[in-house]
């Protein structure tokens, strides 16, 4: 078998050609039915009925101070309708934030529609896993992201702890002490004995080195509405669990995004919480 590639993007370059398996020339009939661009979060319907979301990136858009300059970032406003996915599939790696948010909601969308064709995995719904993963007795954890229950969760726990974080404005004074100096961060992966890493990772290419660093045996979750994908990839490259989003209502969820809201909005009632554990996980 072909080792894993660890270059960045290449989680949803394969992702992708695992759906194309699955889903053959249906996928090329595939459009757009409608897309939302929302404060928190990115999310798409397409003409096959599914939906999927994505963390909006709006810190990872340069351009977004102004009208003139805001409209290189997304190319296709009063446009999305109708077009193919393979529009917003093409070089999704190598996109700028805002259109790859959008490929990625397509590529959340497309696996959902891979799970009823061909469940190759056993997905749990409803449960989150950052309130239930259990966690290593005394091990050394490293969490990517402010991801909250977890943090709190450790902070509990009572034993040291590293958070990743590049905008520490997202940590609570009381978390800053755990905050992990870029400097020390790769020293930091590599020691861990469980990583946390949101899934927006995907969105800024640093998932791949991320785990590519991470230490045999290592327990490894991968979490949050943009990492709602198959997950092949993700388990070849030594994730252990997967806690993604599946929608359920797609037009009841886009209205909520629309409207500033956030997974406190839609968990439960237009989308729910999905985990899905590597066959060799205990």
């Amino acid at each position: 078998m072909t080792p894993p590639s660890a270059h960045p993007g290449s989680i949803l370059e394969e992702t992708l050609g695992k759906i194309r398996e699955i889903l053959g020339s249906d996928l090329d009939s595939i459009t757009v039915e409608r897309v939302v661009i929302g404060i928190f979060f990115t999310g798409v319907k397409l003409s096959d009925g599914s939906g999927g979301l994505c963390f909006t990136p709006i810190k990872e858009i340069p351009e977004a101070v102004c009208c003139p300059s805001s409209a290189r970032a997304m190319p296709y406003p009063g446009r999305f309708v109708g077009r193919s996915v393979a529009e917003f599939l093409r070089d999704l790696p190598r996109a700028p934030p805002l259109k790859k948010a959008v490929g990625i909601a397509i590529l959340n969308a497309l696996s959902e529609s891979c799970w009823k064709h061909r469940p190759d995995h056993i997905r749990e719904t409803g449960r989150d896993i950052l309130a239930t993963v259990p966690l290593p007795g005394d091990g050394y954890v490293v969490v990517v992201g402010a991801l909250v229950p977890i943090i709190r969760r450790l902070k509990a726990r009572g034993k040291p702890f590293g958070i990743l974080e590049l905008d520490l404005r997202t940590l609570k004074p009381d978390e800053l002490p755990y905050a992990i100096s870029p400097d020390n961060a790769d020293a930091e992966v590599r020691r861990a004995d469980m990583l946390v890493i949101t899934g927006t990772t995907l969105i800024n290419n640093t998932l791949e080195p991320l785990l590519a660093l991470a230490r045999p045996g290592a327990s490894i979750v991968v979490v949050g509405p943009t990492a709602s994908m198959l997950p092949d990839a993700f388990f070849r490259r030594g994730v252990t669990i997967l806690g993604g989003d599946s929608v359920t209502r797609p037009d009841e969820v886009l209205d909520t995004i629309a409207e500033g809201g956030s997974g406190y909005h839609f968990f439960g009632k237009s989308a729910e919480k999905t985990t899905v554990c590597r066959s060799d996980t205990p």
